[in-house]
């Protein structure tokens, strides 16, 4: 792939390679090594995570439509060869995370997706995408599991900071683009249409009563963790890659 020609998103929007059918991968290790590679790419890579996950998804059912994915992504990469994580020098230790969700997102189980990104400072230190293990009855519900989970993400960070000698005494910052998850996390009052859902509503509120953890709302276009959970467009693409602490060592300056 040394002489391909690069391109500027690592896969088609609106894809649906859950439904390829036709003629399978005839060199099934060949996928396997690929995608093997590609997961410890996302490593320092986090836009990744999303094609990954996605591509992993087939590893014991994998159709051409698949490889040629893969091989998509292969020249995304080929375009930005010296593209990674930015670590930069701070002295506000703060920890602030964005947390998504893209309710029934799988075609066949319709299980929802969850995302989340945290940064430490200006600098990512833990990102995630993996689909939830539970069937969702709303949009409202999936994005609150994105933030229970983003939530146990954010304690550890702290407690893992406070075994290294750094006091975190101000909130954690938790950035949501839905307003029904968050008017549920404020709200003391539980109906009939959250009770499936209160113990994840418990323990996110019991954070925030303990003054550990400070909700907001962020507008869609501008959720960071969107971009490890969905095929963007290539301005949309960019825009977050940017805003996401990533730099190519080998771009202009």
């Amino acid at each position: 792939m040394l002489g391909c020609k690069p391109i500027d998103t690592p896969m088609e929007q609106n894809h649906r390679l859950a439904y390829a059918e036709g003629e399978p991968f005839s060199q099934p290790d060949q996928y396997r090594r690929l995608v093997g590679r590609l997961v410890y790419l996302s490593v320092t890579r986090p836009e990744l995570s999303y094609f990954v996950h996605t591509l992993a998804r087939f590893l014991s059912n994998r159709q051409v439509q698949h490889w040629d994915a893969a091989i998509r992504v292969l020249l995304c990469i080929k375009g930005s060869p010296g593209q990674g994580i930015l670590l930069r020098p701070m002295k506000d230790m703060c920890l602030t995370a964005f947390c998504d969700s893209d309710w029934a997102a799988c075609p066949l189980t319709r299980c929802s997706l969850s995302s989340y990104k945290v940064f430490l400072g200006r600098s990512p230190v833990s990102w995630k995408t993996k689909k939830q293990p539970i069937v969702s009855r709303s949009s409202a519900e999936a994005e609150y599991h994105a933030m229970a989970v983003t939530t146990c993400e954010l304690k550890w960070l702290k407690s893992l900071l406070s075994s290294l000698g750094i006091l975190h005494p101000k909130p954690m910052k938790l950035y949501c683009d839905s307003q029904s998850a968050l008017h549920i996390a404020k709200n003391p009052v539980f109906h009939d249409r959250t009770k499936h859902i209160e113990a994840g509503c418990h323990f996110v509120r019991d954070e925030l009563v303990n003054g550990n953890l400070a909700t907001a709302y962020v507008p869609t276009g501008h959720q960071l963790a969107d971009i490890l959970m969905k095929a963007l467009g290539k301005r949309q693409f960019g825009f977050l890659l940017n805003k996401l602490g990533i730099r190519d060592l080998h771009a202009p300056t």
